[in-house]
């Protein structure tokens, strides 16, 4: 397997598109079973030569063995680079550090640093408070490359545009090396993220993250929680038939492919696709494209 960090990835010229997956370790998995089902799933994602496979990470390394198990049969199963999530709320330091020690063993080259959620009691760590202070700390303490989050839609606790759009510029000022945006249905929002990122001088790779929709009840959900707006055509196709499973299966697909092709066309060479740790979907999109 070749390990290429993130520069080396979003500089190559001969993969058109360039494409990643998000993967979550499976909840209540007592048996692994839910394990197992992941990787059959990522055995059919795995066909697309992905350039890296990120797997999430729970506020304090609260499933952080489960991560690390992914990561590895990743590395060694599926030949395919992995780059874990890292949140900086409700740990220090000294945690971090054991963490970066442990993923440079595994020869792993790509970090994603995120704050994270503030845990609902409000306890955290006093070391770090934003994503920023935790990739400057990565870039001192470890050889990785550092992807973060951009919100082409504001950040659900931003003050306003303009100082949400500050914080991304100084996590890139500090050393972030890629930018993955949260997702969104509604590709002029990104677009006019892009121009606003290029008149601050923020000048790494911006990956567009795709998240096809599967659920409507799930798709409500995650809007509400995220702050993303649903194109009104969008949800009045949804709300016709929200449960009709295979309809609206096949509409996000169709939907996905359409905003997938856009950004193609506008010259964007990534595409991060958040999958919910199932394939089907995001296989129908990647085949038509």
């Amino acid at each position: 397997m070749d390990k290429m960090n993130l520069k080396e990835i979003y500089k190559n010229k001969t993969q058109k598109p360039i494409i990643s997956f998000e993967v979550f370790p499976p909840k209540n998995d007592t048996d692994g079973s839910k394990f197992a089902d992941l990787f059959k799933e990522l055995d059919k994602l795995n066909r697309f030569n992905p350039s890296l496979i990120s797997v999430t990470y729970g506020a304090g390394g609260s499933n952080q063995n489960q991560s690390l198990d992914i990561i590895k049969k990743i590395q060694n199963k599926l030949k395919t680079s992995p780059m874990p999530h890292f949140t900086c709320v409700s740990t220090n330091k000294a945690n971090i550090k054991v963490w970066l020690e442990t993923i440079e063993k595994l020869g792993i080259k790509n970090i994603l640093a995120l704050r994270g959620d503030i845990p609902q009691n409000g306890n955290m760590y006093d070391d770090f408070k934003h994503a920023s202070e935790l990739v400057a700390y990565i870039k001192a303490n470890s050889n990785l490359t550092v992807a973060v989050a951009g919100y082409p839609e504001t950040h659900k606790d931003a003050i306003s545009e303009k100082d949400d759009l500050a914080y991304l510029k100084n996590k890139v000022d500090k050393g972030a090396d890629v930018i993955y945006t949260q997702l969104f249905f509604n590709n002029d929002h990104f677009f006019s993220f892009i121009e606003k990122c290029n008149k601050l001088n923020i000048n790494v790779p911006i990956i567009p993250g795709i998240l096809p929709i599967t659920s409507f009840s799930q798709l409500a959900k995650m809007a509400e929680l995220s702050k993303v707006e649903i194109p009104q055509k969008l949800l009045e196709q949804l709300e016709a038939k929200k449960d009709d499973k295979e309809y609206i299966k096949n509409l996000g697909i169709e939907y996905a492919t359409k905003q997938c092709e856009s950004l193609l066309n506008k010259g964007i060479n990534g595409i991060h696709f958040y999958t919910l740790n199932k394939a089907y979907s995001v296989t129908e999109i990647l085949k038509q494209l």
